[in-house]
């Protein structure tokens, strides 16, 4: 029974027998002075706050806690004591036999004596179409069998929340301004103002207050889009000023990497990431009666009209293509055809991929590596060189990384091994590039047939291959099908052709 309940049958009582405060008071086994509060109210009284106490186990240690939250004032944010922290050491380095509610008690008193309250913030709403965050977060994800960490760009939007989540490998400069271009996409449209950190990809150095020398390529960006930027202020002081994506970025996390995704490539990643996004539309922001998908269709109607080009966000570098057919590019060294060994080539610098040009051609491209000096090669670019050099195809580099990405059949090395144990080792070598250069002209996947289809045969030899692939790329005849109502008619009836016989015969005997 709640105290007002009581508190009415005490009055009903009263009201309805007359009886006395004694007799009230020894039927509902309370306090006289219950009794007059019910007679003088319906509402009981508020309880009085309970009287601090004087602790007297932790008078001694008061100077100890003092110093430690003083020296805290200078200390890292990240850094400082927690109350139960301070009562662990207490324990451990004074043997106070104090209970941790006191000296949570006087930590917190006394961190308001200090004035440590933290920051009082104004809450702020924002206008549909007008304002969007962008933040780096990071997650875990087991990429090809290996756990890695990826890091995740978002752009979300004040008004509706909703929110863009791409992963990339790398924060470099080429993935802010593709997540850009990605983002503004999916959104449907241009934001006015868009809010950032100090992140080194747009700004190039911090000046006094809100005043920041960016990098020309954001420029550039910007530019492009026609939107304004705006920077928090550094460290700190600055981490509540698009607070919505800060939070986001940690739920997001939580309700679609757990459990931790196992993808093959970061585009797969991407595309799971993409249906999470269009998933969330479906969610509702506290406070809010219309869902975040609602909301975000009534504001791509206000958002600024995207351009008929997206921005190009590749870097552009001329690498010297070395004796082995490699580019260096960004401490890596990427192959290309070995015909351009030598030369000065264009190479464009995504965030994902990297692509090689000359001439106004594409002539190679890769997946960006992002650790230091390593090298990515494609058997493809030196099968020219190999049709000359047949015996270094078993040692190359290029052969050894199709097999650990597994694009290298099994059937071509079972094909290898026969042709090398009847006719040696320089030609099982030179007729498999044989083999391997039927893929410029035929898809890879027709040419594994008919390297199966030639080992069933017992044909082991690089022409049987060949003579496979071009009988399966003939055209076939075409096949004439007779309608169903022209079978059933038949063939027309025998005609007589005796008088013409008798009219030719007659001709000639003129």
């Amino acid at each position: 029974m709640s105290r007002v309940e009581q508190f009415e049958q005490i009055r009903r009582d009263y009201a309805r027998e007359g009886l006395s405060i004694r007799e009230l008071a020894k039927r509902h086994g309370v306090h006289r002075r219950a009794v007059r509060q019910a007679l003088e109210s319906a509402i009981p009284p508020p309880k009085r706050a309970p009287e601090s106490r004087p602790a007297p186990k932790l008078g001694a240690y008061r100077p100890v806690i003092d110093e430690i939250l003083a020296a805290d004032r200078d200390a890292p944010r990240k850094q400082r004591h927690t109350a139960r922290r301070i009562w662990q050491r207490l324990v451990d380095e004074h043997g106070a036999g104090v209970s941790e509610r006191q000296v949570c008690r006087y930590v917190h008193a006394k961190r308001r004596e200090l004035g440590d309250v933290g920051e009082v913030f104004v809450p702020l709403i924002s206008d549909a179409g007008v304002e969007a965050e962008v933040d780096w977060g990071q997650a875990k994800v087991c990429l090809r069998g290996e756990l890695v960490e990826v890091h995740l760009f978002e752009m979300r939007a004040c008004f509706s929340g909703a929110e863009f989540v791409m992963a990339f490998r790398d924060e470099t400069q080429q993935a802010f301004l593709e997540g850009h271009v990605r983002a503004l996409e999916w959104h449907g449209g241009v934001f006015d103002l868009v809010r950032y950190d100090n992140l080194k990809s747009a700004v190039a150095r911090v000046l006094k207050g809100r005043r920041r020398v960016e990098s020309d390529r954001f420029v550039a960006l910007r530019s492009h889009y026609r939107f304004e930027s705006s920077f928090c202020l550094p460290g700190v002081q600055g981490a509540h000023e698009k607070g919505g994506v800060e939070g986001d970025i940690g739920r997001f996390r939580r309700r679609h990497l757990v459990p931790v995704p196992e993808v093959a490539s970061i585009e797969e990643l991407n595309e799971l990431l993409e249906e999470a996004c269009f998933k969330d539309l479906g969610r509702t922001v506290t406070g809010q009666a219309e869902t975040v998908g609602q909301r975000r269709d009534r504001e791509r109607l206000l958002l600024g009209t995207l351009p008929a080009e997206p921005h190009p966000t590749w870097e552009e570098v001329t690498p010297r293509v070395d004796s082995k057919a490699l580019a260096t590019v960004r401490t890596n060294r990427y192959s290309v055809p070995a015909s351009l060994a030598g030369l000065r080539i264009r190479a464009r610098v995504g965030a994902g991929e990297i692509s090689f040009w000359h001439d106004g051609k594409q002539v190679a491209s890769h997946e960006r590596l992002h650790d230091h000096h390593q090298i990515s090669a494609k058997l493809d670019h030196y099968l020219d060189l190999l049709t000359r050099k047949p015996g270094a195809l078993a040692r190359s580099l290029a052969l050894r990384q199709e097999r650990d990405r597994g694009d290298w059949p099994a059937c071509f090395d079972e094909l290898w091994t026969v042709i090398q144990e009847r006719s040696g080792r320089q030609e099982a070598a030179r007729q498999m590039v044989e083999v391997l250069l039927l893929c410029r002209e035929h898809d890879a996947e027709q040419v594994e047939l008919a390297v199966r289809g030639a080992l069933a045969a017992g044909a082991h030899d690089g022409r049987a291959v060949k003579l496979l692939v071009d009988r399966a790329a003939r055209p076939q005849p075409l096949s004439l099908e007779i309608d169903a109502r022209l079978a059933g008619i038949g063939s027309p009836p025998p005609t007589d052709i005796s008088a013409y016989d008798q009219l030719r015969d007659t001709e000639a005997g003129r």
